[in-house]
């Protein structure tokens, strides 16, 4: 009984939150929102037995992307004027865009009961392990059976990495207060300092 009474619980959290992200008016309260459908997500996650999704879900999506987007959010300077202007603009092509998703999900949806589709049935090698719980059964599966692929996954995020690193510092000039390396070790104590001896009551000259 308690569960039924969680799952209703989180599923109207997690409706209520979506519909005001989206109905938000200030970009900052959207992602609040957002935050809080992640935490309900999670707890309905927790429901069914998918533990290891749910901490995905609070560690990855609220502890980083959600708080990153919180912080880009709130060091931008928005207009929300312009904001406004610009979701009247593209209204229409908003709505051309969802009538086209939402004609692709009911094809899709009578297709699959139609017996056009046929999806793939489990052949047991991924089943749990017995006596485990589904982080450890998740774990064993990763780093067993996909060793190689998730280790690939993780060479191709670091060259991505590297890549946008190395796009975004191309080509850029120095500026005024950047660090340079390579001149401050080369610079020699007497190039660093100046000794002066004023008079007194002189003062310094600047």
């Amino acid at each position: 009984m308690i569960q039924l009474l969680a799952f209703y619980l989180f599923a109207a959290l997690v409706i209520a939150a979506g519909a005001f992200t989206i109905l938000a008016r200030n970009p900052v309260h959207s992602v609040l929102w957002l935050i809080v459908a992640f935490f309900n997500a999670a707890g309905l996650m927790v429901i069914v037995g998918a533990e290891f999704i749910a901490m995905l879900l609070v560690i990855v999506y609220v502890g980083a992307v959600a708080v990153l987007f919180l912080f880009v959010v709130m060091m931008l300077d928005i207009d929300f004027a312009e904001l406004r202007a610009g979701f009247i603009k593209n209204f229409p092509l908003g709505i051309l865009i969802a009538v086209v998703l939402l004609a692709e999900l009911v094809l899709g949806i009578g297709a699959y009961r139609a017996g056009a589709l046929e999806l793939g049935t489990p052949d047991g090698t991924g089943a749990s392990l017995v006596g485990r719980s589904n982080i450890e059964s998740i774990g064993a599966l990763l780093y067993g059976r996909y060793l190689f692929l998730f280790e690939t996954a993780g060479i191709i995020l670091l060259v991505a990495l590297i890549g946008a690193i190395v796009l975004t510092h191309r080509g850029a000039r120095a500026v005024r207060g950047q660090q340079n390396v390579a001149r401050q070790n080369a610079r020699k104590p007497s190039e660093a300092t100046v000794n002066t001896q004023p008079e007194v009551g002189q003062g310094v000259s600047l």
